[in-house]
């Protein structure tokens, strides 16, 4: 065992008990009461929620359903700064706030995440930066917009956005480690859930509430703002929201990065019924984005860059019906058209004849366009509480159907995705027992059919021919099926100091994706000639995790750590080689990557790496630790101390290592808080990356400095409307130093991230 391997696993094991002795001191008692962490109800990981029959409040109303009375005064955030632990899950939970997401610089949700134990971005570029979460990405990963999936393409490829803008979101739920038992396949390594109103499933206090928002950024010269507005009455409530942002190329240690400007714009529009038994209502939202590529085709004058529309219905319902044995039904839907252009702007025309001119008309070309039209709906049913020999037991049995069919067109060369139509069909089951009033098991188990019908290649080979090679393959044109498979047994323990243990294990399947079977093209954004297999097996994972938290008090924490072992893990592997892509007599050419001479340069310009889609079994282990302590009262407040360390280690067997896998991550920071100010300085250090896979190199580490001041405060409420504004400023990589993401595939083009950079920001919410 290496010595780092023994250092982490040491560090790991040795945390649990210091934790234990400081959960039970608690010097900032006096303070902890103005701190205390306010109730927030995570709908992520399970279907099982608390009854939905009333057990203590006022009597159910006709204009509010009784699940979220509550609400009807909205639960307050946590203080700015505030750890949230999340209590009662048997997930590993990150919760990120709205407030939170407002002071952070970014484009995508993502940047909201990625310096969290666990998670990191791709950042492939400003506008498409995709959540990582324990070393694993693209079709392991759903994010998910109120229940539903974000229905786009962004696990194809790491260019490609997540189309959820940061400001539509009033809540980020993260569930790290499997989530297949209730969302599906593309689950097996976690759920990003954006949880907003745009379907109202409570009335507003005082019929109305909205917040507008408002920030700068220096880095980037970026804009952005939004507003929201809910308003009821009579049991019917109405939402709008809309947001823009406009930043420029940003400037990293080195200047400016050429290209990686972001423009995007969005807003929705929702309504519903509201009831003394539940809720039902329909949104629709609109983004669009335009934002550019950086790295070597733009420093070379030409500006790939890409231009997304998606339009997209969502329905959620809720009736809590109490009786017949049942407590709640609750449904979801969504359906959506997705579409992106891969362009690029020109700068250099003179050379060229008149036919590429026609085709560069106006200096912009089209490389590509990707479409993904789906349909999405789940149903769950919840149970009313049974009395077995065991102890309580709650649970749900859902069901959960989707349709998608997917397009990634070449406008130059062969195109990467032809129509691909993917059907699934699934059904789910969780239960939970309560053993005694101190210990909880949860049991679930989850069946999946899943068809994909599409066009690849079969028997692919590639003939060397010493200075270069040649490509060819047969045509597969099918459909594949697949009945993955998933079970899990999770144990949470009440502890004494007000700490909570959790042991899961699970065995979950996964589908291979369409792309992951059918892709046989160019992808012009990212520079590949990806090649999929249409004879990958299902992925299969067995995981065992083991966590410990404390929710309460002066000092918070959340530590797990974890192992999984995949048999037939599917990645991306490259061959080494680049292809051009246009095939010649049925055959592609290539050549080794980046060996040509420069009299043959001009030939190969528009050659891309050679990328097959390949299955190895592997291991995965990691750990991941937050903290905070508040250690004593100071003028109105309180100051302490918090810290954060997270790592993953993944090998194929055999020895090599899995490609793109972040590397050791330690932080901490100090800050003051009370009811008005908030302020903290901090550090995250991200060490040198040196354990990487084939056809990588050795990532330099990094230290990024923060530091935060914001001041909020509340006017008198008129006509029952309570304002509440802040103003605050935030400064990220303060020390201005040079940062290369490791898990990005950016990272072979040495594109740096956004140097140092200061955000002012302010927000006004009204009720």
């Amino acid at each position: 065992m290496s010595l780092q391997r023994r250092s982490s696993l040491w560090a790991t094991a040795s945390v649990l008990p210091a934790m234990a002795l400081l959960a039970h001191s608690n010097p900032a008692s006096a303070q902890a009461a103005a701190t205390e962490l306010p109730p927030i109800e995570v709908t992520t990981p399970s279907p099982v929620k608390k009854s939905a029959r009333r057990t203590s409040g006022p009597a159910p109303s006709a204009s509010a359903a009784p699940a979220v009375q509550a609400e009807e005064t909205p639960v307050l955030e946590p203080l700015p700064g505030t750890l949230i632990v999340t209590e009662d899950t048997f997930s590993s939970v990150t919760v990120v706030t709205e407030r939170e997401v407002l002071s952070t610089s970014g484009q995508t949700i993502t940047d909201s995440l990625q310096t969290k134990p666990g998670i990191i971005g791709s950042t492939f570029a400003p506008g498409a930066n995709r959540p990582i979460i324990r070393g694993l990405d693209s079709y392991r990963v759903r994010t998910q917009e109120n229940g539903i999936g974000t229905h786009d393409v962004a696990a194809i490829s790491e260019d490609h956005a997540v189309p959820i803008d940061p400001n539509a979101a009033d809540r980020i739920e993260v569930v790290r480690g499997p989530a297949t038992l209730r969302y599906g396949s593309q689950a097996i390594g976690g759920v990003v859930s954006v949880e907003n109103q745009r379907i109202p499933t409570y009335m507003p206090k005082g019929g109305f509430s909205g917040a507008v928002t408002g920030a700068g950024t220096s880095v980037d010269d970026g804009l952005d703002g939004s507003f929201k507005a809910t308003a009821g009455s009579n049991g019917v409530a109405v939402h709008a929201d809309g947001f823009w942002r406009d930043a420029d190329d940003y400037d990293s240690p080195r200047g400016t990065v050429v290209n990686s400007f972001v423009e995007s714009k969005g807003g929705s529009l929702g309504a519903s019924l509201i009831g003394s038994d539940g809720f039902f209502g329909v949104s629709y939202a609109r983004i669009e984005s335009e934002y550019g590529i950086p790295g070597e085709e733009a420093e070379e004058g030409v500006d790939p860059y890409i231009d997304m529309v998606q339009d997209k219905v969502l329905a959620k319902g809720e009736w809590r019906v109490r009786d017949f044995g049942i407590d709640a039904i609750r449904v979801w839907f969504g359906a959506s058209d997705y579409r992106h252009n891969e362009m690029a702007r020109h700068e250099h025309h003179d050379d060229e004849d008149e036919d590429e001119e026609e085709e560069h008309e106006h200096g912009f070309s089209l490389g590509s366009r990707f479409t993904n039209r789906e349909q999405e709906g789940r149903i769950e049913i919840q149970h009313v509480p049974v009395g077995t020999t065991l102890g309580e037991m709650s649970g749900a049995i859902g069901a959960h159907w989707g349709h998608r069919k997917t397009r990634g067109q070449s406008f130059e060369g062969e195109s990467l995705l032809e129509p691909a139509e993917t059907d699934t069909i699934a059904a789910f089951w969780f239960e939970e027992i309560e053993l005694n009033p101190f210990l909880r098991l949860q049991a679930a188990v989850r069946i999946e059919h899943t068809a994909v019908d599409g066009t690849g290649w079969e028997e692919v080979h590639v003939e060397d021919h010493g200075d270069h090679a040649h490509m060819h393959g047969h045509l597969f044109d099918g459909e594949r099926s697949f009945t993955p498979f998933g079970a899990s047994l999770g144990l949470l323990q009440k502890l004494p100091f007000d700490m909570e243990g959790r042991l899961t294990g699970s065995y979950v399947e996964r589908a291979p994706d369409a792309a992951e079977l059918f892709s046989k093209g160019m992808h012009e954004a990212t520079g590949t000639f990806e090649v999929g297999n249409p004879f990958l097996d299902v992925e299969k994972s067995t995981t065992a995790e083991i966590g410990l938290r404390k929710a309460r008090g002066a000092f918070r924490f959340d530590a797990s750590a974890y192992y999984t072992r995949y048999n037939g893990f599917i990645y991306r592997a490259l061959q080494g080689l680049e292809c051009d892509p246009v095939a010649v007599g049925g055959e592609f050419h290539c050549h080794a990557g980046h060996d040509h001479d420069d009299d043959d340069a001009d030939e190969h310009d528009h050659a891309f790496d050679l990328v097959f889609f390949r299955q190895r079994d592997a291991n995965f282990y990691g750990a991941e630790l937050s903290f905070q302590y508040d250690v004593a009262p100071i003028w109105n407040g309180l100051w302490g101390i918090d810290g954060q360390y997270d790592f993953v280690h993944a090998k194929f067997d055999g020895g090599e290592y899995v490609p793109r896998i972040p590397p050791h991550r330690l932080g901490g920071g100090i800050y003051y808080r009370d009811p008005n100010w908030f302020a903290r300085a901090g550090v995250l250090h991200a060490f040198d990356q040196n354990q990487f896979g084939e056809e990588e190199i050795a990532t330099p580490g990094y230290t990024l400095v923060s530091a935060e001041l914001s001041y909020t405060f509340q006017e008198k409420s008129i006509a029952g409307i309570t304002p509440i504004a802040t103003i605050g400023i935030k400064g990220e990589n303060l020390a201005d130093d040079e940062v290369l993401n490791h898990a990005s595939f950016k990272r072979r083009e040495d594109v740096l991230l956004p140097g140092a950079s200061v955000r002012l920001f302010g927000s006004i919410n009204l009720n």
